[in-house]
């Protein structure tokens, strides 16, 4: 469970950062990089359910 929360607090860290800041091209990065990490979860949590 401790990359999985990891992985959370990554991605919500760069979500919020990504609210705060107005250049366009960090925005798109951090939310695809917020979107990578809850990708990695999801086939985390896939494969310990399995």
């Amino acid at each position: 469970m401790k990359t999985i929360q990891y992985l959370e607090d990554q991605a919500a860290r760069a979500e919020r950062l990504a609210k705060r800041i107005t250049d366009t091209m960090t925005i798109e990065k951090l939310l695809t990089f917020a979107g990578e990490r809850r990708r990695e979860i999801e086939l985390i949590a896939g494969t310990r359910r399995a």
